[in-house]
């Protein structure tokens, strides 16, 4: 087991030391003796962009299979120990990764340990048909709750489908489609585990009020000994231009309280200045009560109830910039449309004040300093760039690469892509239940006719 131990400047203090298995597991460490508690986060390089066609959906339906048992615990076990152990614990995925996290007592984090572990290794032996149909059963059902029955529900789906074309690894979201659900085996299903659940595509982060020494103790002693294995194949090519190249249009009639509008433009890949350059250009056109576009749309104009510009974060492909405004009442979308174009053109144009500048850059400061703040937060931090980036340092360091960012830098991605020829665009108009009878009877007269 190798291991560095690393301060970096302009951290707060903060450090993290990394340590390596022999099966190819990374450790991520970082004391903070602030609370009795520990964060333990799990991320495995997986998520949506590496399914095939057929199969998509499946990266999120096996996170919810982790939590059906293992060799050594059954069932619900996983969520029973940890939460009466006095801990938290959950799991999310995403395009790019798959994270389990449990924050506990921090005499208890070998039982989280222990955990993770159990799991990792001997998922195997427990995964049946039964545990298969009742979380394909929950994860449908999640899609019900949380995308075709709510208003709005499907924007997301379809306009990352506009931002990356048909084919790309991006093009569908993680929840997946209710057909591919359906699909899905429980070979798939074990055969996901065996090319994408290894010790080498893994990397594991302890925060908190822990002993090194007696941590890394535990890590070896529950994750030592589960087999190296490397079946995974890279990710398919996630790269594009830069921009769209033209503006992609839809219409959706439904149930929704108000019209809106919703669009997604492309942006820099994370990881980069232009990245960071652009997240502060969002946030001051379109994050909070001080931004551009609310000062415009709500205050001003009274056209919308509500204004949200903000930044999906990928580096795998180009991350997405999305815009959500909501309209007062009778007012046209096409009227809302022209506001925030003439906003955004004024904003490539001139760039921003100084004193939008300076606001900005405390408010993605304070929002890097809460994650960091937390055991929690600074886990999850520590692995994600480990995976994405193959550093976990740079966490320790995001704030200060904010802060470096010029007005002119963000000037310069705004012009470049925030503009129509780079987006995709969803126009709401509501609906009510009556309406959708009426078309649907005159449809059916037609058709008789």
């Amino acid at each position: 087991m190798g291991h560095t131990a690393t301060q970096q400047a302009g951290s707060g203090g903060l450090t993290a030391t990394e340590h390596r298995l022999a099966n190819g597991l990374r450790v991520v460490l970082s004391e903070d003796h602030l609370t009795p508690v520990a964060a333990v986060c799990l991320w495995y390089d997986v998520g949506s962009r590496h399914e095939v066609k057929g199969r998509t959906g499946l990266a999120h339906l096996f996170e919810h299979l982790m939590f059906q048992g293992s060799a050594q615990v059954e069932g619900n076990g996983h969520f029973e120990l940890v939460q009466g152990a006095g801990g938290s614990l959950n799991g999310t995925t995403s395009f790019e990764r798959t994270n389990y996290f449990e924050t506990m007592p921090a005499h208890q984090l070998e039982l989280a340990l222990w955990l993770e572990a159990d799991r990792m290794g001997s998922l195997l032996a427990a995964l049946d048909d039964e545990s298969m149909e009742n979380q394909r059963d929950v994860v449908k059902n999640e899609r019900r709750q949380r995308y075709d029955n709510v208003p709005y529900g499907t924007a997301f789906e379809r306009l990352t489908a506009m931002v990356f074309p048909d084919g790309h690894p991006y093009h569908h979201t993680p929840i997946g489609s209710m057909a591919d659900l359906d699909a899905a085996s429980l070979e798939d299903a074990r055969a996901f585990f065996r090319t994408y659940y290894a010790p080498g595509n893994a990397v594991l982060s302890v925060v908190g009020d822990i002993d090194p020494e007696q941590t890394l103790a535990w890590i070896e002693k529950y994750f030592g000994s589960i087999p190296a294995h490397d079946a995974k194949q890279p990710p398919r090519d996630g790269a594009l231009p830069d921009t769209v190249g033209k503006e992609i249009r839809e219409v959706v009639r439904e149930e929704v309280p108000a019209r809106a509008l919703m669009a997604a433009y492309r942006l820099p890949h994370d990881g980069t200045r232009d990245a960071d350059a652009a997240d502060l250009a969002l946030t001051v056109l379109g994050h909070g009560e001080s931004s551009r576009l609310y000062n415009r749309l709500v205050r001003r104009d009274r056209s919308a109830v509500g204004v949200g510009f903000g930044m999906l974060r990928l580096a795998g492909a180009p991350s997405v910039g999305w815009l959500d405004v909501k309209a007062s009442g009778g007012v046209e979308v096409a009227d809302i449309e022209s506001a925030v174009d003439e906003e955004l053109a004024r904003f490539a144009t001139e760039g921003p004040t100084p004193e939008e500048m300076e606001r900005a850059q405390a408010q993605l400061e304070r929002e890097w300093l809460d994650r960091l703040a937390t055991v929690s937060g600074r886990a999850d931090e520590l692995c994600r760039f480990a995976v994405l980036f193959g550093d976990p340092q740079l966490a320790l360091t995001a704030v200060e690469r904010v802060l470096d960012i010029t007005p002119e830098e963000v000037q310069r991605v705004a012009k470049a892509r925030l503009h129509p020829d780079n987006r995709g665009v969803l126009v709401y108009e509501p609906v009510t239940p009556a309406a959708d009878e009426t078309a649907q009877d005159r449809n059916d007269e037609e058709t008789a006719q």
